[in-house]
């Protein structure tokens, strides 16, 4: 996975989810979506990385280690420079994801299909 460098024409997707194999399966999603996607496993990490980038796209587990995506999720949107950023919560908790749907662009309940999210990640893209 690519970070977004001043050659790449495409916009950056954050693909913040601790499972390995779900990770790169979003990372290729949005790849064939048009995006560049950068994988972190880690909340601090993300939330780290969010102080250095704004992406167009994040994917967002909401169970990370060390800091949650709930947490992330909060600090994006209250944050001005992430309000054209869209967040699509990926979580197995619809209970959880019900409550935070008014904050976040789409809400994906797992376990989601691989042709689903690289879908709804083009239709994102192709609307910004």
């Amino acid at each position: 996975m690519t970070e977004l460098t001043p050659q790449h024409q495409n916009p950056l997707a954050l693909v913040i989810e601790d499972n390995n194999a779900q990770a790169k399966i979003f990372a290729k999603a949005v790849q064939m979506a048009g995006y560049e996607s950068e994988i972190i496993k880690d909340g601090q990490i993300a939330a780290n990385r969010l102080t250095e980038t704004t992406p167009s796209l994040v994917i967002l587990d909401l169970n990370l280690p060390n800091v949650s995506g709930e947490k992330l999720l909060h600090q994006m949107r209250d944050e001005e420079r992430f309000a054209e950023t869209r967040i699509v919560l990926a979580t197995a908790d619809p209970i959880t994801a019900e409550r935070l749907r008014p904050e976040a662009t789409l809400v994906l309940i797992k376990p989601i299909s691989f042709s689903q999210l690289r879908d709804l990640a083009g239709r994102l893209h192709d609307s910004e």
